[in-house]
This record gives C-alpha cells, sequence and structure tokens, in this order.
C-alpha cells in the first residue's frame, strides 16, 4: 500500500494531510525519513510518524459534532483555543472532515477513515453541505437569491449555482458542494448582506437535528452507508 494511503487508512491523518506529513520529513519507514508518498508499505515495514510507531488500521468510525462557537476545526491548537477533537468521547485519534471557522457552528464530522474524509471533502465528489445563514442589510430580495443560485464573482473565481431558500426576511438556507475558505460568508457579503451569524445544518445525507451544541454521536451503520454512497465519483 502507498505510504500516503497507509497512513490515511490507520487514522492518523487524511490523504492529503498524510501526504503533507510526509513533505515535511516527520515520517519514518524502518528508521530513515521518507518523502515519497508513493513509497509501498506495509505492517512490518516500521512506519513512524515524530517518532511515534504506526500499528495498522483501526476500526473506522465517523462522529457527528454540533461545534460551537469559538471552538477551532483542527487536532491541535497551537494557540491553546478549544478544539473540535476534545469533545468527541472515546480517546480515538480522530481528525475533522474539512472545517468549519470559529464563529460558525453546526454539522462537523470527525473521523479516522482518511480515505472516507478525502472523498467527503475533494470537490470532484461535489459532496453537498447546507448552511443556514442569518444576515444583515436589507430584508432579502429574490433578485439576491437569484444572484446566488446562479453563481457570484469571488476574488478567486466564479462560484458554481448554489440551492437557496429563503425561510424569513433576514435568514437564508445556502445549499453548495464547493469548500472555498469562508465561502458561503463571501457569497452573501457579494450581494450585499453581510453574515451575523452562520450555522452548518447539513453535510450530505447527514442532519445536524436537535442534537445540542458541544455534544458529538457516533454515526450508526445505515448513516455510513449513506455516507459512503455520496462518497463517490460524479
Amino acid at each position: 500500500m502507498r505510504l500516503a494511503k497507509y497512513l490515511a487508512h490507520a487514522g492518523v491523518a487524511s490523504r492529503r494531510a498524510a501526504e503533507q506529513l510526509i513533505a515535511q520529513g516527520r515520517v519514518t519507514v524502518g528508521g530513515e525519513v521518507v518523502d515519497d508518498p508513493a513509497r509501498d508499505v506495509g505492517d512490518d515495514s516500521g512506519v513512524a510518524v515524530d517518532g511515534e510507531p504506526i500499528r495498522g488500521p483501526e476500526p473506522r468510525v465517523v462522529y457527528a459534532l454540533h461545534k460551537p462557537a469559538g471552538v477551532v476545526s483542527t487536532a491541535r491548537d497551537t494557540h491553546g483555543r478549544p478544539t473540535v477533537t476534545e469533545l468527541v468521547p472515546g480517546g480515538r485519534r480522530l481528525y475533522p472532515v474539512g472545517r468549519l471557522d470559529a464563529d460558525t457552528t453546526g454539522l462537523i464530522l470527525l473521523t479516522n477513515d482518511g480515505e472516507l474524509a478525502h472523498r467527503l471533502t475533494h470537490p470532484r465528489f461535489e459532496v453537498e453541505k447546507t448552511y443556514r445563514a442569518r444576515v444583515g442589510g436589507p430584508p432579502l430580495t429574490e433578485r439576491a437569491l437569484r444572484a446566488l443560485r446562479a453563481g457570484v464573482q469571488l476574488d478567486d473565481g466564479r462560484t458554481a449555482p448554489a440551492r437557496v431558500r429563503r425561510l424569513d426576511a433576514h435568514t437564508l438556507d445556502i445549499t453548495i458542494h464547493e469548500g472555498r475558505k469562508h465561502q458561503v460568508r463571501r457569497m452573501c457579503e457579494t450581494v450585499g448582506h453581510p453574515v451575523r451569524r452562520l450555522a452548518r445544518v447539513r453535510f450530505g445525507p447527514l442532519e445536524l437535528g436537535d442534537l445540542p451544541a458541544g455534544r458529538a454521536r457516533r454515526l450508526t451503520a445505515a448513516e455510513l452507508r449513506a455516507l459512503a454512497d455520496v462518497a463517490r465519483a460524479k
């Protein structure tokens, strides 16, 4: 198995993050630093990250977490802020599937399945996410909604068409399948409605529902199958 994929299957990091670990010289095989993510390895190859031996794949798990505001979507934070991994019980080594801004709340997934995380976040698989935005400015108009649905021009290019539903004069649900930084906030700002509060309420087939803020739950077998179904190439 290729080294980056081996690390992902072992629950160390997503495949892309594993490639970064390798590029940073933090991965050794048989005691020697390896910089090739395609290096073939197995359970008897002596793979280690930062000197810690990696002992093969763990049982695959995925958790849904209702992320509160002020919590960062990383496994560790150099500034000492609380992280999403600290809110999941069980002591497993998990990492978040994508990110939410510190001020954004709502549904985030955490897993030790690097291949699934890669598929759920890579643009090629077009996994949809729905956000509920409370916006400022004048009441939402059909013109603004049409612009969001058609795609708006941002400084890093035009966004793909979105599904948008107006809930009240200052609240909307917006569904996208891209993952640009601060994308929903920038889209709303572009049409004259700065975001005041933002929450992710759906990720692929999973809904936030009534999961309390700060709480996590392990996904059921049926939910895992539904996730696998949407994480297939289009």
